[in-house]
């Protein structure tokens, strides 16, 4: 038998805590599902600078748990599990899992976002030998040695500061020739001695033996090739939202980002979308907190009007 709930989110990001904690208070039960670490990209953010009512920061880690730990307070149900797929049925939504099938009078997916490959030759095979998404998680095992930071956002930038307290050096590579990052990102950067820039140029292959030796560059302006010897590599180019399991339930844009209206409802009523994963996110821990209220707000209106 499924057990049933009233809401059922998908995704423990900021996104789907802010809509735990909104919906538990109203009483509605409610199931969240998380595959991962409970508090989504954000746990992997050593300092957050910008969320409001933290004047002098937290870490991402610690935000994620005490969004969890207020949601929970309030009845949140939390389940760690994949979900594998999702399915309409007289009025009612099936949540498929690892753990079992769930169902629910609305769902609100927040399932949030992974992070982009570079999909170059070497980048599989070194994948934890080397080659790292996450520099808080991988930082302190490069202490010493020259590492490599492929992008030109905030996220990259953030990883590129936080890797100067371990590494020797800290190479940004970025297509561009100038970067994307918010101006006090960019003016902490430029000023650390530890952190380079190389502009235009993009990485073609990941070469090592047992681990990440070098990395083979071509100017993207001249077509120049060279070599750059580093101990490893930091992807920082963006992100896809975790939507594979919605194809052909959802209507999705071309990025495979979930499409919604102002009230955050997908084509099938029913159904909401917040956080990194819907259209148009803009892909902050504080607008993704937004939308996980708001998506509460319409998910009980939608269940009280049944």
């Amino acid at each position: 038998m499924n057990k049933e709930y009233e809401i059922v989110i998908i995704g423990g990001g900021p996104a789907g805590l802010s809509a735990g904690l909104y919906t538990s208070r109203t009483r509605l039960s409610t199931l969240l599902i998380e595959r991962g670490l409970v508090g989504g990209l954000i746990t992997e953010t050593e300092l957050v600078e910008n969320y409001p009512g933290f004047p002098e920061g937290i870490s991402g880690l610690e935000l994620g748990q005490l969004m969890h730990q207020q949601a929970t307070k309030y009845g949140l149900e939390t389940l760690l599990a994949e979900v594998t797929g999702l399915e309409l049925k007289q009025g009612q939504k099936i949540i498929k899992t690892t753990e079992g099938n769930f169902t629910a009078k609305a769902v609100i997916i927040a399932s949030g976002s992974e992070r982009l490959k570079l999909g170059v030759p070497g980048e599989k095979e070194f994948t934890g030998k080397g080659v790292s998404y996450c520099a808080a998680c991988d930082a302190p095992f490069f202490k010493g040695l020259p590492v490599a930071v492929v992008g030109g956002r905030n996220a990259a930038i953030t990883e590129a500061l936080h890797l100067s307290k371990f590494a020797s050096r800290v190479i940004v590579i970025h297509r561009r020739n100038q970067l994307r990052a918010t101006r006090i990102l960019q003016e902490k950067a430029f000023s650390e001695p530890k952190i380079e820039f190389l502009w235009d140029t993009i990485v073609e292959e990941i070469e090592g033996e047992e681990v990440v030796k070098r990395l083979k560059l071509r100017q993207v302006k001249t077509g120049e090739k060279s070599s750059l010897d580093v101990a490893a590599i930091f992807v920082s180019i963006g992100i896809k939202p975790n939507t594979d399991y919605l194809k052909g339930i959802l209507s999705l844009d071309a990025t495979g980002a979930i499409i919604t209206n102002d009230k955050l409802e997908t084509n099938i009523p029913g159904i909401f979308a917040a956080g990194d994963v819907r259209q148009n996110s803009a892909q902050q821990a504080i607008t993704a907190a937004g939308d996980g209220a708001t998506a509460a707000i319409y998910a009980e209106k939608f269940i009280t009007e049944q």
